[in-house]
């Protein structure tokens, strides 16, 4: 098997070669990578171009338009250097300790009217344009890695990132049609962005937003099944009608057992992250491990930053032991790694895939 063929392999269920390895560094850590290896990549200083097998793809772009004024949609001032999505979601830049992190603030958020979140300047996407995208699959397909089309924050949180997740979740107990505006709009900007990714080729889809918290889900399950899962599973119909094959990967964060069966029955094929320090992965991999993959279980609370590189070793192999050799499981850490994660404990991890895969061949 090639490196590609491995990782679709093994999410498949279906064996695999190589055990994958991915894994997200905050700024610190990138600038601890670039003092040790340089411009090397991780393929390189790892000594594992067999686990590094995937390829971020980028996706549809905006039409353009005439620049906004988005500072109109807040009643204070924005704090300098504050960007701006392509929604007009406002990102305040975080203190010196935590460049990465940033302040949010919602340009719909003051709205009391539909007619407000009608008059809103929505983007639009340039379905015409994607020699971009199939350039980008044939690269990663050429240097034997999965392509990967990356749109978390697929309808949820985008959309509450615009409203405010209060004034959305009010609108949502009420019935209000501000709520169905919104979630509509979009889940139909979702739907073209994932057509666009599988009608060039891209192996995986990632999907996803947060509807967990650490310890319960965000939202009944009744007010789940009403407002997000029919949504959600058509952007997977669509995205299927476009190319069967591809394979929609659905992060979440937090505490999510109850809405699982929910993501399943919606298309999805892998469920990331399983964080355990809010599910076991044992007992979800007993209960869905016949109908869903996973990606994550290596916890970025626990593990990662205060666990030794033994630790880290025990956790890839018992949880790759569970899922077996059908595979099922990409073992990486449950989100970004911040500046307390030891450098000892990323090389342990790397190391470990390594072992594990040697192990089994």
């Amino acid at each position: 098997m090639t490196p590609r063929e491995s990782t679709l392999s093994l999410y498949r269920r279906e064996g695999y070669q190589y055990v994958p390895v991915s894994f997200g560094l905050c700024q610190s850590l990138r600038e601890a990578y670039r003092q040790r290896a340089g411009d090397v990549s991780f393929a390189e200083y790892f000594d594992y171009p067999e686990g590094f097998a995937l390829e971020g793809v980028p996706g549809l772009k905006p039409i353009p338009r005439d620049p906004i004024d988005w500072s109109r949609y807040y009643e204070s001032p924005v704090k300098e250097g504050t960007q701006f999505d392509v929604y007009g979601v406002a990102h305040e830049p975080g203190s010196e300790a935590a460049k990465h992190m940033t302040y949010m603030r919602h340009p719909l958020g003051r709205a009391t009217s539909l007619e407000e979140l009608q008059a809103f300047p929505f983007p639009k996407w340039d379905a015409d344009d994607t020699a971009h995208i199939r350039t980008a699959v044939e690269r990663a397909h050429a240097e034997d890695k999965a392509a990967v089309g990356r749109m978390q924050c697929t309808i949820w949180e985008t959309a509450w990132y615009i409203r405010d997740m209060t004034q959305l979740m009010m609108d949502m107990t009420m019935e209000d049609p501000k709520a169905a505006f919104m979630l509509d709009t979009i889940t139909e900007h979702a739907s073209q962005k994932a057509v666009a990714f599988a009608s060039c080729g891209v192996d995986i889809i990632e999907l996803g937003d947060d509807i967990g918290m650490q310890q319960s889900i965000m939202m009944s399950a009744e007010m789940y099944d009403l407002w997000l899962k029919p949504r959600l599973a058509r952007v997977i119909r669509e995205a299927r009608a476009a190319n069967p094959d591809v394979l929609i990967f659905y992060h979440t964060c937090g505490f999510v057992e109850p809405l699982i069966d929910r993501l399943v029955d919606a298309g999805v094929d892998i469920l990331n992250p399983v964080q355990p320090e809010c599910m076991d992965f044992k007992t979800i991999h007993d209960r869905f491990g016949s109908q869903l993959s996973f990606n994550g279980t290596l916890g970025t609370q626990t593990t990662m930053p205060f666990g030794s590189p033994k630790d880290v070793r025990d956790v890839v192999f018992r949880n790759l032991d569970i899922a077996g050799e059908k595979g099922g499981l990409f073992c990486c850490p449950t989100h970004l790694l911040e500046p307390e994660v030891p450098w000892e404990n990323i090389e342990a991890y790397v190391a470990a895939c390594k072992e594990y895969g040697a192990a089994g061949s």
